[in-house]
Formats: structure tokens, sequence, C-alpha cells
């Protein structure tokens, strides 16, 4: 399955570091930010969750709650957070029932090889559930920013 903006956004409820329990639903009335990303503790990954970090207090002004997903445990998520010094929220999609509802569950390839994994992406969704914007994030560098103005515009227009 993929998702297109203007689309209600698929709910789900998942763990997150720490061991609460995040539903999306819960956070209806406010922007949300799914950054999708691959790994804990990867180069990219942990650049791209401390500049969303950096620019936190920004998206809660913006009244935007800002949330990483990936596959792994809820263990792997806080050693990850205390490694990195991060500051957003994320959760341990450990079924990938959630990145499999986002389509970003996709077939990938590295030296040669196939092989399924999430694909970088983010999602934004207004506060009334409904997909706004979907980024495939080819370069980290820059990302959250450009997802912070999008999330600053949709609070505008609110």
């Amino acid at each position: 399955m993929s998702i297109e903006p203007g689309q209600p956004a698929p709910d789900f409820t998942l763990p997150r570091d720490g061991g609460e329990m995040v539903s999306l639903s819960a956070l209806r009335g406010q922007a949300v930010v799914l950054f999708f990303y691959p790994a804990d503790s990867t180069s990219s990954c942990t650049t791209e969750a401390q500049d969303f970090t950096t620019l936190l207090p920004q998206f809660q002004a913006a009244r935007a709650q800002v949330l990483g997903v990936s596959s792994g445990s809820v263990p792997a998520k806080e050693k990850f957070v205390q490694k990195a010094g991060l500051g957003v929220p994320l959760l341990a999609d450990e079924s990938g029932e959630v990145v499999r509802s986002y389509g970003v569950w996709q077939e990938k390839s590295m030296y040669g090889k196939t092989y399924m994994g999430i694909v970088r992406t983010t999602v934004l969704i207004d506060r009334d559930g409904f997909v706004s914007h979907i980024w495939s994030v080819s370069r980290v560098k820059g990302h959250a920013q450009q997802v912070l103005e999008a999330a600053r515009h949709l609070q505008a227009t609110a």
C-alpha cells in the first residue's frame, strides 16, 4: 500500500523509547511529522534524528509533533536516543505493519544485492489526520529545515 497527499494517514499505536505507547489518533489537533528511517545508530539516520532534535522547539512552536519510526526494538531505540543525544521520540515498528501501511518498506539494492528495507521518507500529517506532504529523502542535510517550513505553512493556513 502507498499513501498520497490528501488521503487519511493510516492510524497506528506503537511503543516508543521509554516504553510508552503512541497513537497517531491521539495527536489529532496538531500536525505530525513522521520521519521513517532505515536503522538506529547509522551515520545518516543519526544526522537526520539530530537535525529534527535541534529544530524540535521550532516544530513545537508550529504545533507539530515529530516522531521517528523504524523497525527494531524499544531497547535499541533507547540506546540510539542516549548515544546520539536525541530529543525526538523514536517509535519501534517491530512487526513492520506501520512501515508497510505508509508504503516505505520497499525493495532496495546495495553492492548489487537486493533486499527489503525502509526507504528514508518523511510524512507531514495535518491536524485533521490527513497526509499533507511526503518527501522521499535522498539527502539528509537540510531536510529537517524543509519539513519545518512546510509545518509552519500548514499551521499558518490552519
